[in-house]
């Protein structure tokens, strides 16, 4: 494979892995409870936690393929979309999991 094709995939696994710490934070903090439907604060904590995260992917990133590819720009952009897709994908899915049916249904 390609550096540009690893990053990608490294940034897919790593989305999923970002959701599981957003997820995981709010559990450990009590965030997430049968109250409302959908707080707006913890969706934003967890999209905060998750651009967090994707810029420390960077800087791995970086660390490992600066010298493998002709652009550095390139490691910035390469791989965004299904960081954010996966992240988003894998948190709706656990925090469907976990907060279960809203009481009242």
């Amino acid at each position: 494979m390609r550096p540009l094709e690893k990053v990608y995939w490294f940034r897919f696994v790593f989305g999923i892995l970002a959701a599981l710490l957003c997820v995981g934070y709010a559990v450990g903090t009590n965030s997430i409870s049968n109250g409302p439907a959908f707080p707006t604060y913890l969706f934003l904590n967890s999209a905060s936690l998750a651009i967090i995260f994707y810029l420390l992917t960077y800087y791995l990133v970086r660390f490992k393929y600066r010298s493998l590819v002709e652009k550095t720009t390139k490691l910035m952009t390469t791989g965004i979309g299904i960081y954010f897709l996966s992240w988003i994908v894998f948190w709706t899915l656990l925090y469907t999991l976990i907060a279960g049916k809203p009481p009242g249904i």
